[in-house]
Parts: C-alpha cells; structure tokens; sequence
C-alpha cells in the first residue's frame, strides 16, 4: 500500500524521467526557442512605440523624476550615489567587459575548453555587431531632457551597455552554472548575473545619458541573443556527444 501511494505521490515526475537525454535537450531547445520569440514579439512592439514618439513622456516624467526640481543637472539622493553609479555603469562598458571576456577566454584555452572559448568569443562580437546595427537602424538621439553626468557619443536605443551586459555576463553564469554543483549555487550565479546587468541598466537612466525605454530595448535584446547563443552552443554539444557514443 505505501508503495503504491509513493508511487502515486510521484507521478508527475515519470514522463520526465522517462526522457532519454535526448529527448530533454529538445524540450530545452524548445522552451528558450519559444522565449527567445516572445522576447523578440515584445521588442518589435517596444521599438514600434519608441519611433512613433509614443514613449516620449513617460521617458521624460523618469528621467526628470531622478533630478532635482530646481536644478536638472543635480540627480536626486546623497552626492555619494553619483559616484556608485558612475562606477556601476563602467561595468557595463565595453573596456571592462572585454577585459573580463579576454580572461575568461585565455582561461579557457589554458584549460583547453577551446570550443567553450569560442563560443563566449564569438556571443561577445556577435552582441558587439548586434548592438552597433541596430543602433544604427534606429539612430535616435540621446537625451536632452537633463543635462549627462557621462559622456555619450552613439545613438541612444536601445542602449548597448544594457545589451551587452546582458549579453556577456548570462554567457559567462550560462557557463558557471554548468559547473555548480547544488542548486543553491546555480541560482546565485543567475541571480548575480541578472543583478549586474540590472544595476547596469539603471545607472544609464540615472545619469542622463539613456531613455528608460533605450535600457529596457537593451536588456529585452540582450536576454533574447544570450538565449539563442546558449541554444546554439548546446545544439553543437549534443551532436558532437552524439558523434563520440557513434565513434
């Protein structure tokens, strides 16, 4: 009778378990496959709007919400938070984030995981050539509502520290994750990630130099890219596992 209820108990969990491993990676493929379509639905709709002129207030009511009434070149909060945040956004640069993908493909290559090399090599200058066409594709202006608190030189949407924030720190937790052992760990990395890549996003709003609507185009692209760069990256893996069972 006791077996017969913990068999009933875990009767959700067999088709799952009844996957082959195969099988797994398809509904994986499937799963981000479909996020990575819904991402791309919402940021057509979100670019539509921002080039209609339809996010224009609501960009203007945060960005003069973040500065002082009476002087728009003074952000909001203690004069200590100018400073994080002018920090926080060179994390989403261009220097640091290649010099973390430099170090993170020379230690691959010392490992001799030249294919996981490759791949994080490869996600950041595809997210670098994806960043500078579609910025290019929409050419809109960068704010002058409030005064930068940060040199800016390229277009505004969407915003590429966003983009590629987003875009190589996912990779790089993608990859961490693999070699966690519990889930506890699995989920800080992620989290971590996510954290990053949201306090980079919002300290270009903070400092003038991005609309809201830049910030949230860049992370909902670099969400979507990093996703399908996984899903390639785990299509390649399974055939060459595939080849070497074959051999």
């Amino acid at each position: 009778m006791r077996a017969a209820v913990r068999k009933r108990g875990r009767w959700w969990a067999l088709p799952w378990f009844h996957l082959s491993r195969l099988e797994r990676h398809e509904l994986k493929w499937l799963f981000v496959g479909l996020g990575a379509c819904i991402l791309m639905f919402v940021f057509i709709n979100l670019a539509g709007k921002v080039t209609e002129g339809d996010t224009l207030a609501f960009d203007t009511k945060i960005l003069r919400a973040l500065r002082s009434p009476v002087d728009p070149g003074r952000p909001i909060g203690p004069p200590w938070v100018e400073n994080v945040l002018l920090d926080l956004t060179a994390v989403g640069g261009s220097t640091v984030l290649w010099l973390m993908v430099t170090a993170v493909v020379g230690f691959m290559l010392l490992q001799t995981r030249y294919r996981t090399a490759l791949f994080v090599l490869l996600t950041a200058l595809s997210g670098e050539l994806l960043n500078a066409g579609m910025k290019a594709l929409f050419n809109r202006p960068r704010p002058s509502i409030v005064p930068h608190l940060r040199d800016a030189f390229s277009t505004s949407f969407p915003s590429g520290h966003a983009m590629e924030s987003a875009i190589v720190y996912l990779t790089l937790g993608a990859i961490l994750m693999r070699v966690a052992e519990t889930r506890l760990t699995k989920i800080y990395i992620l989290a971590l990630a996510i954290l990053l890549t949201f306090l980079v996003g919002v300290s270009r709003v903070y400092l003038g130099v991005h609309y809201p609507t830049d910030v949230i185009g860049g992370w909902i692209v670099g969400f979507m890219w990093a996703s399908v760069c996984w899903l390639a990256s785990q299509r390649f893996e399974t055939i060459d596992e595939e080849k070497a069972k074959a051999e």
